[in-house]
């Protein structure tokens, strides 16, 4: 308790990893080892590990005939006794004060930044296809940062009570919620995984959580982290199985208390729907809280430096080949600027290097796997042959040894074509030019032309330019730059979600998430009751 008292969280230094540096040693070693490696992962209920007979292999993107390591599959009846183990230590969990829980995830915070840094992000290099610096912001300080950050805004929760006039006393509890949370984690943020169960487990919640297949190396790193810093058995279980059959036991169980959900749309709003379906089954309306996706936006208006937008295209479109769900993929450029802004993105690209991870020098590795490799290439199809769209630069795609798509640029004519409004989730980016008299017209066409409201940017010199673009884009986007790649939230400063077709803005990394995981109870206590049931102005006299 003394330690939480006067707390204060603060952001994970960014480490450089310069050539010849310590940490740069450190990763090179760590990612060669477990790379030439072989592990074996299980599922985690209660204090088992346990090895099924039934086993999926483990293939880097960027190498997928390279088997890295493999992981056990669950079955319905896995699922069952993970959720019977939560629901069976639930009590004892939710009992456990809330500072206890706090000091357990600050010791998993210190773990991760120091003796697991290296495993988590050679985990999330290998497995997710990420270069070092996309490794280092997400799996390691972000991750970190949810997990300082987070028990800072509990005690600030806690803190927060109802007046008490003279004679009585008013508190509210911050009861975890009844049942079990189920967490949905995503391919693409290590540090999403770990947050989305994480949090819920703070708040004195005990949670099943799915880890995409294609994250799971990676979720294994967590999981330990979580059990040496001294979170208790039947907490989190954490099981590898395909969605439905996930979903057929979970969405059907009578304590379900939720989902935190990071993903698409689609699976996402069939959730939703299935659990309404399904709302009379259950002891308490479940709490749904989900991220979905995106089709973020760059506007640039006359005013703007065509140098720092062609920068922002560039590391917001393709960092991590453009799967972030706050990527950047439609842009609007006023026709004053698109030649200035097309030879320094042409340049730019061009210098790219794209590759492996262990390769520093690379700043683009391969999209997840084969599934995303096609649907991705499909767009690029398309667009080359539509008369609509004009291939800047790139285009070009290979999954002989890993799922490589080069960074791509069209530019359609049409504001509404395809690639403008559908979701891609690769490095794939489409400029539509407009006359730069007609800006506050664009800015209408970009709050109607997509159903998502995620992230998006304007850039401007001119003060009244961004004042007008802040005013009519208010529901476009959760958040919103200036002067800035819509991309790189950073915890305690920008607490990232967005609205519409993009999730129900519950805030990752604030407060407001946090308070979606609790059910608050009142409690009044009088120190002197009522002996007499009349009132004074029931008096005759």
């Amino acid at each position: 308790m003394s330690k939480l008292k006067d707390y204060k969280a603060v952001n994970e230094p960014v480490l450089s990893y310069l050539k010849n540096s310590v940490e740069r040693k450190n990763i090179e070693e760590e990612y060669e080892n477990m790379f030439n490696s072989k592990t074996d992962i299980p599922l985690y209920i209660g204090s088992e590990k346990i090895f099924t007979d039934e086993r999926k292999n483990i293939l880097p993107p960027h190498d997928h005939k390279n088997i890295v390591g493999t992981y056990s599959q669950a079955n319905e009846g896995h699922v069952k006794s993970a959720i019977d183990n939560l629901l069976k230590n639930k009590t004892t969990w939710s009992e456990t004060s809330w500072q206890e829980r706090c000091n357990i995830f600050l010791k998993a915070a210190d773990l991760i930044s120091k003796k697991y840094r290296t495993k988590i992000l050679a985990s999330t290099m290998i497995g997710q296809s990420k270069n070092i610096f996309q490794a280092e912001i997400d799996a390691a300080c972000e991750l970190i940062d949810f997990l300082r950050f987070n028990p800072y805004y509990m005690k600030k929760i806690h803190e927060e009570q109802p007046i008490s006039p003279d004679g009585m006393k008013n508190s509210l509890s911050y009861r975890p919620l009844e049942g079990f949370i189920f967490a949905l984690s995503p391919f693409n943020f290590t540090s999403i995984a770990g947050n989305l169960c994480s949090s819920v487990a703070l708040m004195g919640n005990t949670v099943v959580w799915k880890a995409s297949s294609t994250q799971i190396y990676s979720a294994n790193v967590i999981m330990k982290v979580f059990k040496k810093a001294g979170l208790p058995d039947g907490v989190i279980n954490l099981i590898h199985t395909d969605g439905k059959t996930a979903g057929n036991i979970i969405f059907n169980h009578r304590d379900f208390g939720g989902i935190h959900f990071t993903g698409s749309t689609g699976v996402f709003q069939n959730f939703w729907k299935i659990i309404g379906e399904n709302i009379k089954n259950y002891k308490s309306y479940p709490r749904i809280v989900g991220e979905t996706g995106g089709k973020d936006f760059i506007i640039a208006h006359k005013s703007s430096d065509p140098k720092a937008i062609s920068t922002a295209i560039l590391r917001g479109g393709f960092e991590f080949q453009g799967q972030k769900c706050s990527a950047p993929s439609r842009i609007y450029l006023p026709n004053n600027l698109w030649s200035e802004i097309k030879e320094k993105i042409i340049k730019d690209v061009s210098d790219l290097k794209m590759g492996n991870p262990e390769d520093f020098t690379n700043f683009v590795n391969a999209v997840i796997d084969e599934k995303a490799f096609h649907n991705i290439c499909s767009y690029i199809d398309f667009a080359k042959n539509d008369h609509e769209h004009e291939l800047i630069i790139g285009g070009n795609y290979n999954k002989s040894v890993g799922y490589f798509i080069e960074p791509t640029i069209f530019l359609s004519t049409n504001p509404k074509s395809r690639l403008m409004c559908e979701e891609i989730f690769g490095p794939v980016v489409t400029i539509y030019i407009y006359d730069n008299d007609k800006y506050e017209e664009t800015l209408d066409l970009v709050n109607d032309t997509s159903p998502y409201a995620l992230t998006g940017a304007i850039f401007a010199k001119d003060k009244n330019a961004i004042e007008l673009a802040k005013t009519k884009l208010e529901h476009s986007a959760g958040n919103f730059y200036i002067n800035d790649k819509p991309t790189g939230a950073v915890v305690g400063q920008q607490p990232f979600g967005g609205g519409r077709a993009s999730g129900t803005n519950d805030k990752a990394g604030s407060y407001l998430n946090l308070i979606r995981w609790v059910s608050p109870r009142t409690i009044k206590e009088l120190l002197e009751s009522p002996t007499d049931y009349r009132y004074p102005f029931m008096d005759e006299k």
